[in-house]
């Protein structure tokens, strides 16, 4: 296999053969030993390992170093919709395979374990030692060849893992057992004392865990499969006058793709003929079917409803929202809460400390309890209780079901720390424009300075062509209302943003200003014509703009941003979890101070720049804040990289959505409130899915030292532990929204 660069930094791919936390762990030290990697991580729950590496990193050395580990793995790309069906299809047949094994196994077992009853009934025996022999071998080396394999690429690689307990369990059984058949006096064997039946319960129990683990697993990972559904293969396209069917990934941007009743739409795009309701159900959470008309923006993956749309492709492939959702909740999955860390480093010396148990109880029970059978019992049911599955699964799987459940309500989890953050959030900073407010603000007057003898529509012209330059709600707003008044709008020049105060440009050979009564300052203009207009506005809760040429003043624009109406509620609940809530704001105060008033937050700032915003979270996290922002545009970034847990609105900018943690598909404030109880049920999952299963090798570990419990008691109880938890995260998916929320 020849080395194939990795053209991007996060690189996934599908691992087979792990059976254990310590395999994961292992796995990582395993890929981070190769040139290129900087950071590595291994799910057990997805069996998958996600790496970031730069240019440096071939795909082909981190699989042939997989490989040489005893592993199998699978480079997966961006958009890999066919390799995931693939997987799946193969994880189908081992499952079916793992399913035949148990059959056999439970039948092969199941004569050894009925010939336990007839001594305690006081009967004889029904099968002879060496036909018991006969029935445990199969079992012990063809259906277990499994568990050899495993254990032996386990300490190939020097560490151990569950295989090898089980391993080194059963087979001390078997051969203890199969050593007394072997020199036993033929006239006294039918009385001996054998282990087969343990070894051969264990076994068959291993693997009735597996199959009942694999189903579980596969059920947590049923919502992102079911958002790999949503994506269409073919897409009707416009071409001249015709419309041809191609794949989906054949579309480009700027493609009319045409859109019939009931289907689900192929791309991203904006509507340019047509209106119909769409459902966005499984992509925003949004219950309801969504009017829409030309203009309006759909998502792929959506379906749509009883009208015949046209849809001009805005974003394709991997820059579709599907995709992106998709490759958000499989990096949510297969990362890692800082947790994990802790178990992993458990599970790594749990093996090596699991055998020096078992030579202890050995060696305890033989030389001071003067019996080495109950020593050897001891051992063999130390050593396969012990298995550190349910360890490894506690945290992955409980993620996988959050992280799943979270989507389907429109909330996109970038990462596992962010779920792990989110629950423990005491202060939640706002945005205002398009966050707290509808982000779809109107223009609703104009105030002409008239030295230059200007009228309302001249203004509202050059104000209009400055801001095609700016995507700003603000510049939106004025930008619709030229085009409701039907007004030529000139083009213009060298246009600059200027981050948090407004913009700059030349319109018909003048520089033009428009944005703050600060930029105005910053200028020199002189704005006390306007200004008891501007502060009436204000009080309003309206904002205002200030429009200049150079030095003079030519006018005001005042727009209005709604308060969303889900706000207040989204407050008030914050507020009665016990959270600080801050609104930040580059508007001016009085406008600032209307809106905080109307909502309710506990503080604002206004006037203040995205670096200011930044430091006004740093200054909360000071204060010993665990901090939320929640943003939807560029200048949130800096604000939201700074949060402990940093939210953009789905509607926002692609750079808010890239920097956050947290991503909510609908604009609705009230959708955070979700997010952070969902955040919070999962993280309460982990915490009992942890307690269970240290709590469980706790007791397990002295009853079997003790010689309480026989080997097959132990298999039985290994196996429970390990579905107990699996299931056990399952139940997350019964999670609703509180009742406040709906």
């Amino acid at each position: 296999m020849t080395a194939s660069p990795v053209s991007s930094d996060h690189t996934s791919f599908a691992i087979t053969g792990m059976t254990c936390a310590a395999c994961a762990t292992r796995l990582e030290k395993v890929i981070g030993k190769v040139p290129g990697v900087r950071a590595v991580s291994v799910n057990i729950a997805t069996e998958k390992a996600a790496v970031d590496g730069g240019e440096a990193l071939s795909l082909a050395a981190v699989v042939a170093a997989v490989e040489r580990a005893g592993f199998g793995a699978v480079p997966l790309a961006e958009d890999s919709t066919a390799a995931e069906a693939d997987l799946e299809r193969q994880a189908a047949a081992r499952a079916r395979r793992e399913v035949v094994l148990f059959v056999l196994s439970a039948a092969l077992t199941l004569p050894l374990v009925l010939n336990m009853l007839p001594p305690l009934l006081g009967g004889t025996m029904l099968l002879t030692p060496w036909q018991e022999l006969l029935l445990a071998t199969p079992v012990q080396f063809w259906i277990g060849a499994r568990f050899y394999r495993g254990a032996f690429a386990s300490l190939r690689g020097g560490v151990g893992n569950m295989d090898v307990l089980v391993v080194l369990g059963t087979t001390a059984a078997w051969a203890f057992s199969a050593w007394r058949v072997l020199t036993a006096d033929p006239l006294h064997g039918g009385h001996l004392a054998l282990y087969f039946e343990g070894a051969a319960v264990v076994i068959t129990l291993v693997l009735l865990g597996k199959v009942m683990e694999s189903r579980a697993k596969r059920s947590a990972g049923a919502a992102l499969r079911a958002l790999m559904t949503l994506r269409p293969e073919t897409a009707r396209v416009e071409q001249g006058d015709r419309v041809v069917e191609v794949p989906v990934a054949a579309v480009r941007t700027g493609d009319r793709v045409l859109v019939r009743p009931g289907e689900r739409v192929p791309v991203d795009g904006t509507v340019v003929d047509g209106t119909s309701a769409v459902d966005e159900a499984l992509l925003t959470g949004e219950s309801l079917p969504q009017e829409r008309v030309p203009g309006d923006r759909v998502i792929g993956g959506s379906v749509n409803g009883n009208g015949l749309l046209t849809v001009q492709a805005t974003a394709v492939g991997a820059e579709a929202t599907l995709s992106r959702i998709i490759t958000l909740v499989e990096q949510a999955q297969t990362g890692k809460a800082p947790v994990q860390k802790l178990v992993d480093r458990v599970s790594a010396v749990f093996v090596p400390v699991v055998v020096a148990l078992a030579g202890i109880s050995f060696f305890g029970w033989w030389l001071i309890g003067g019996s080495l059978e109950a020593g050897f019992v001891a051992a063999v049911s130390v050593l396969v209780i012990a298995c550190p599955c349910a360890l490894g699964l506690a945290t992955p799987t409980a993620l996988m079901v959050g992280t799943g459940v979270a989507a389907r309500h429109g909330i996109l989890i970038r990462d596992a720390q962010a779920l792990e953050v989110a629950h423990r959030v005491t202060a939640v900073v706002f945005d205002k424009t398009g966050t707290l407010t509808a982000g779809h603000p109107v223009l609703t007057g104009i105030m002409v300075h008239d030295p230059a003898g200007l009228d309302r529509r001249e203004v509202l012209r050059l104000a209009a062509a400055l801001q095609q330059g700016s995507e700003h709600p603000l510049a939106k707003a004025v930008r619709e209302q030229a085009e409701a008044e039907a007004l030529a709008v000139p083009p213009l020049q060298d246009f600059q943003a200027l981050t948090g105060r407004g913009a700059t440009a030349a319109v018909e050979r003048q520089a033009l200003w428009i944005g703050s009564r600060r930029l105005m300052q910053e200028r020199g203009i002189d704005t006390a014509a306007l200004e008891n207009w501007a502060v009436s506005q204000e009080r309003q809760g309206h904002s205002v703009m200030w429009l200049a040429a150079e030095a003079r003043l030519l006018g005001a624009l005042a727009v209005s941003d709604p308060v969303r109406p889900s706000s207040v509620r989204a407050v008030t609940l914050l507020k009665a979890a016990g959270a600080e809530t801050v609104m930040l704001t580059g508007d001016n105060r009085v406008t600032a101070q209307a809106v905080a008033a109307a909502v309710g937050v506990d503080r604002v700032r206004a006037e203040v720049l995205p670096a200011d915003k930044a430091a006004e979270v740093a200054a909360l996290q000071a204060a010993g804040r665990v901090v939320a922002m929640v943003g939807d545009g560029v200048n949130d970034a800096p604000a939201l990289a700074q949060a402990d847990l940093g939210v953009a609105m789905g509607a926002g900018s692609d750079v808010a959505m890239q920097t956050a943690g947290l991503t909510l598909m609908r604009s609705d404030p009230l959708v955070l409130v979700a997010a952070l109880s969902v955040s919070a049920a999962t993280w309460r999952k982990i915490r009992h899915n942890l307690i269970w299963a240290f709590g469980y090798n706790v007791v397990a570990l002295p009853l079997a030292m003790a010689g309480q419990l026989s080997p097959a008691l132990a298999g039985a109880a290994m196996a429970f532990s390990s579905v107990s938890v699996v299931t056990s995260s399952l139940l997350l998916r019964r999670w609703k929204a509180p009742e406040a929320l709906r």
